[in-house]
């Protein structure tokens, strides 16, 4: 499918300034969604919206389907009646700008948890609740007991549960089922307020011409609901455990690749039934977003397989994945999904070649990257090498700040000096250099990371690939640092080079 030309912002929703610790679906999001529209924006960009496990990444989500509960609104459930207007009274001093999440946790969770007990008191309507819950049974039955035995087995993984559980005994899910029956309930109740609100505000970022692109990474970390209840469909051996596992070879992101530990597919068990998991998973990621980033899309074509046992990814192995009839399947059960592939990487020519192919057939853009592009012109990553069919980014996610970059020691004086020779700029604004690049572009969609519109360092970026724990994922944007500067600016690089929204052609 074609993309119409327009761009858009990164802004993960955990980042959003907000009183109770971390972003969330209440005033901020709509505040946000306000200054995209003022600013003349399409596109507002998240990370993954499950909830997280192991170091608090959005990409080791303990769910495929499930939304993380820290991103309900308090402000909200006061607004409904679940909450007392008196929570605004005690809310601890949080940092500004960055998520303490061990302590927005544990605070968040008693206030979901005060939310559900005035819900069960609730003697009203509660057929809505009711509804959600027969709705998405296909997951959420599965996901609510997951997450009611993770608190049950002081958060332990599900392979280190007793043997029973662990293995899905139809007596013991019945025993459980019953002995945790409020426990399941709340995590119902938890799902059904997530969605509620972001159904609310996808409704109104979509009224006011703004769309959400969606993230799905490729894999799904072993400790999760969906391999605890689908373990037929992974590579694992007969004790439940990895056989092989996700990463990627050596890259220019680590020297020794990047060991992901996701476990990986059984591609062939999940065609006998047309991929029955991916169509659910893409249906529910069309309840969240209008557009879809699919992180790792080569997988699809071709796979790093690293033995469960290796200590890095450098030993593995290239393997095929499902290819152009998985997304046969999808399209003729979907439709046309707007889908963007996050196609970077090393390819030799033959996975080049492959990827294209899918890409091609489907109209699937891929990504470019500018702050990967300065060092010859023949790099893929410089926008006189553009196709309309590219997402151009200054940065996304994985990546130092515009600002960062620049001044980073890895970035060697020849980079430099070939960036301010192919933009004739000085060094004064980096970051809105490489936005006014990004939008000039003949992709037709642009994205901007908030902290490259901000022009912030290094100080600001949210995760280095291959590494675990903080600062990752911690980062939050300040009350009010996004004004009308910003707001005109990109207002006036978006009609300037014609990525104007449709409310406004």
């Amino acid at each position: 499918m074609t993309f119409p030309r327009r761009s858009g912002l990164l802004l993960h929703p955990t980042s959003l300034p907000c009183k109770f610790g971390i972003g969330d679906w209440g005033g901020s999001a709509y505040q946000f969604v306000d200054f995209l529209k003022g600013s003349l924006q399409t596109y507002w960009q998240t990370l993954p919206l499950s909830p997280t496990g192991y170091g608090d990444s959005p990409y080791q989500a303990v769910s495929a389907f499930a939304g993380n509960p820290m991103l309900i609104s308090p402000e909200r459930l006061v607004e409904s009646g679940l909450l007392s207007a008196e929570i605004h009274n005690n809310i601890p001093e949080f940092p500004i700008h960055h998520v303490d999440f061990g302590w927005v946790i544990n605070y968040k969770t008693d206030l979901l948890n005060r939310a559900f007990a005035n819900f069960q008191k609730y003697s009203g309507d509660k057929s809505a609740f009711t509804a959600f819950c027969k709705k998405e049974a296909h997951w959420l039955d599965d996901y609510a007991l997951f997450a009611s035995l993770k608190e049950q087995f002081e958060l332990r993984p599900w392979y280190e549960w007793d043997d029973a559980i662990k293995r899905r005994d139809p007596a013991a899910i019945a025993s459980w089922r019953k002995k945790l029956a409020t426990d399941i309930e709340r995590q119902q109740f938890w799902q059904w307020l997530f969605f509620t609100q972001l159904s609310d505000l996808k409704q109104y970022a979509n009224a006011n011409g703004v769309q959400l692109i969606g993230d799905i990474p490729i894999f799904i970390a072993l400790d999760s609901a969906d391999v605890w209840a689908n373990t037929d469909l992974f590579m694992l051996d007969d004790q439940l455990d990895p056989i092989v596992v996700s990463g990627v070879p050596p890259d220019y992101f680590s020297e020794t690749g990047q060991l992901w530990g996701h476990p990986h597919y059984r591609w062939d068990k999940m065609e006998e039934n047309g991929y029955k998991w991916w169509i659910d998973r893409f249906q529910m990621m069309q309840q969240q977003a209008d557009v879809i980033r699919i992180d790792h899309f080569r997988g699809f074509y071709n796979y790093w397989e690293v033995p469960a046992s290796a200590e890095t990814a450098i030993t593995g192995e290239w393997k095929l994945g499902p290819g152009i009839p998985f997304f046969d399947v999808v399209k003729e059960a979907l439709g046309d999904v707007p889908i963007i592939a996050e196609d970077l990487g090393d390819f030799d020519d033959e996975s080049r070649a492959g990827l294209d192919a899918i890409q091609a057939k489907f109209g699937y853009p891929g990504m470019k990257i500018l702050v990967f592009a300065f060092d010859t012109p023949a790099n893929v990553f410089l926008p006189h090498n553009y196709t309309p069919e590219n997402v151009a980014y200054t940065g996304t996610h994985d990546n130092d700040t515009a600002v960062g970059w620049y001044h980073d020691s890895a970035t060697t004086n020849e980079t430099r000096d070939f960036f301010h020779r192919y933009l004739r700029v000085g060094n004064e604004n980096i970051a809105w250099d490489l936005i006014r690049l990004a939008w000039s572009s003949v992709a037709n969609t642009a994205i901007a990371p908030v902290q490259d519109v901000l022009g912030y360092g290094n100080d600001a970026k949210m995760n280095t690939p291959g590494t675990v724990g903080p600062p990752n994922w911690m980062w939050r944007m300040a009350p009010n640092v996004l004004h009308d500067g910003h707001r005109q600016g990109l207002a006036e690089l978006t009609g300037l080079y014609n990525r104007l929204p449709d409310t406004e052609l």
